[in-house]
């Protein structure tokens, strides 16, 4: 079985191998994960990257101010940035993992549950983050709140949806095992 057809699966009635059946969660569901973990992936190696360098601003100070919204010596440290990251590519690990209900690893109660946590938290932060910033609460520089309003907060918000779509659309998919899986 090649990369491609594990990951986004094969066609409808059949499996990765040419045999019978469906692997895997519905092509919605597929693209809801594949996007919701690319999303992922790339703030976790993002933040992986702030670790060492405030990329791709010029400066600690201005990454400070227009990505975290603190002063400079406000910033968090390079432990909790790095688990930030850690956490990120967790998280679209899971989401991988997901878009596989048909195996012991993504049908897992566990992976379920991680799944709503991530929703959960990426929608806290986004729609927090959309309140926050659009109802100007809180003394934050203004590139910070622009960023906010115009990328952070409705990123979250998007990536907890696909995450929660995708959630929802392998439980359906698992708890009715009779249905006409090539939807």
């Amino acid at each position: 079985m090649n990369a491609t057809n594990w990951l986004l699966g094969a066609p409808a009635g059949r499996t990765a191998e040419g045999g019978g059946g469906t692997e895997g969660a519905s092509a919605g569901a597929r693209v809801a994960g594949v996007l919701s973990a690319s999303g992922l992936l790339a703030a976790g190696l993002l933040h992986g990257v702030w670790v060492f360098t405030p990329w791709p601003l010029a400066s600690r100070a201005e990454f400070a101010t227009v990505v975290v919204g603190v002063e400079e010596s406000q910033l968090p440290s390079k432990p909790a940035t790095f688990a930030v990251a850690a956490l990120l590519c967790t998280a679209a690990w899971l989401v991988i993992t997901a878009t596989r209900p048909a195996s012991p690893i993504g049908a897992s109660r566990l992976v379920r549950i991680g799944l709503w946590t991530v929703s959960g938290v990426l929608a806290v932060r986004g729609l927090g983050g959309l309140a926050a910033s659009g109802l100007a609460l809180g003394n934050v520089p203004h590139a910070f709140r622009h960023w906010d309003l115009a990328l952070y907060s409705p990123l979250c918000v998007t990536l907890a949806s696909l995450t929660a779509y995708l959630a929802l659309r392998t439980r359906h998919r698992r708890n009715c095992p009779t249905e006409d899986r090539s939807s």
